[in-house]
């Protein structure tokens, strides 16, 4: 575990991972502390980056995202500049979730989620295949979600 970190903090992370909403008294109750201590805990948990923010899982289908894409890309170079004019394009993609460097066949793996393939279709003619650097794409369409996003285990 990270250094700094005992066992009350690991629970702590481990409570706001399940809901972020639970109240400090809840949580203080939870891991046998004062309210006051638990609060200081949780400002010094943010303070030194343990927790970056608290935010609300939004149900894609109830908002019209339901369909989870990953996009394989392929750089026609592997240069910090054509790393670095690629990771600026893609961050102006609203429908962008994810997007990582990787190791493999790709040089990055895109997390999209879009309301059809009709949407993700407009998608890629218009923006992905335009990128800078972009040499191949490969499309991935995800037909049932097993685990998404689930807590890091502390």
């Amino acid at each position: 575990m990270s250094e700094g970190l005992d066992r009350i903090d690991q629970k702590i992370l481990r409570l706001l991972q399940a809901d972020g909403r639970m109240a400090n008294a809840e949580i203080a109750e939870r891991v046998g502390t004062s309210a006051a201590t638990c609060h200081r805990r949780i400002q010094r948990l943010f303070a030194d980056g343990f927790v970056r923010a608290v935010r609300a899982l939004i149900d894609p289908m109830r908002v019209g995202r339901g369909t989870l894409v990953f996009v394989g890309v392929v750089l026609d170079r592997s240069t910090p500049e054509s790393f670095s004019e690629f990771e600026a394009a893609v961050r102006a993609i609203p429908v962008l979730l994810d997007c990582h460097l990787v190791a493999g066949d790709f040089d990055y793996m895109l997390k999209i989620r879009v309301s059809d393939m009709a949407d993700f279709n407009r998608l890629h003619s218009a923006t992905l295949i335009g990128l800078p650097g972009v040499r191949q794409t490969r499309t991935f369409f995800v037909m049932k979600e097993v685990i998404d996003n689930a807590p890091l285990d502390l």
